[in-house]
């Protein structure tokens, strides 16, 4: 529903506290309906509050962060969990979300994500079940229009072996400061962006002199990358030992989106979830 780890996890703890404080007026005959509909509530409150309106562009997603692999993990060991597949928390589908109007955003997530039924749907969001329905036909189309043409195969379980030898080339390219060999790994319509920064790269074109500026003989300094994934997807997070210092320090996250046998999107983050990944927030040249 939010696209950002901070605000969703902000939103749990208000989903509990909410839960707690009104806990009798749960009837007792669904815990897990009635959690939910309290949980997309303070979703929609959430998005109220913050006056953010339907995006029609990726650039606009600047609230976008990325999910941790190490706390989805636990999840694939429940077998009535539903909501760590693949396509649920690629970067793609959460960002093809936010250009829905939050009731038809939390309809879809509620029938196609979390397998309610129409009716449950409909109770969850107040609604009747004709509009529900409307609703969900609008979400689905305008889903279509917004996600990427060629869709990886979807599974619970990620980055598939393709996609770590490509991780593991763009690595490579990276350490041996190649630039060649990074663009030799990429699509021709590759897309880079920055969130939060409204910055979009699209074409290979408009992203080799981006490649050139941190891989050329005029660089910042010399890079290390740690192999590990966010939203199920390969990801790379990148060290920078800028010229007179000792150490690689912590610099970026970039997510890759696989098609064949090329990147054909590149998502850079911060580095505020490093230690969520368990990844340390420096490299000496012997680690």
């Amino acid at each position: 529903m939010l696209a950002s780890y901070d605000e969703a996890e902000d939103a749990v703890q208000e989903t509990l506290l909410r839960a707690w404080k009104g806990r009798d007026t749960f009837d007792g005959a669904n815990v897990r309906a009635w959690l939910y509909r309290i949980a997309t509530t303070t979703c929609l409150d959430a998005i109220r509050s913050k006056a953010r309106k339907p995006v029609t562009t990726q650039q606009e997603v600047n609230w976008l962060t990325p999910y941790p692999d190490t706390l989805l993990a636990p999840a694939l060991d429940e077998p009535d969990v539903v909501a760590v597949a693949r396509e649920t928390v690629e970067l793609a589908f959460l960002t093809a979300l936010q250009v829905l109007p939050p009731r038809q955003r939390a309809a879809l997530l509620a029938k196609e994500v979390l397998d309610m039924s129409a009716k449950e749907t409909a109770d969850l969001l107040d609604l009747s079940l004709a509009a529900t329905n409307s609703a969900l036909q609008r979400a689905r189309a305008t889903m279509r229009q917004h996600l990427p043409s060629h869709r990886n195969d979807w599974s619970a379980h990620a980055p598939s072996p393709a996609e770590r030898e490509l991780l593991d080339r763009f690595i490579e390219a990276h350490e041996r400061c190649d630039a060649v060999a990074a663009v030799a790994i990429a699509a021709e319509d590759l897309r880079v962006s920055m969130p939060p920064l409204s910055l979009c790269f699209d074409g290979l074109t408009a992203v080799a002199p981006l490649i050139e500026r941190a891989l050329g003989p005029d660089r910042e300094g010399d890079w290390r990358l740690l192999p590990t994934s966010v939203n199920r997807m390969p990801t790379a997070a990148s060290y920078l030992r800028r010229p007179g210092d000792t150490l690689f320090r912590a610099f970026k996250l970039d997510v890759l989106r696989v098609e064949g046998d090329r990147i054909a999107e590149i998502t850079t983050f911060g580095t505020a979830l490093f230690d969520l990944l368990g990844l340390p927030p420096t490299l000496t040249p012997t680690d």
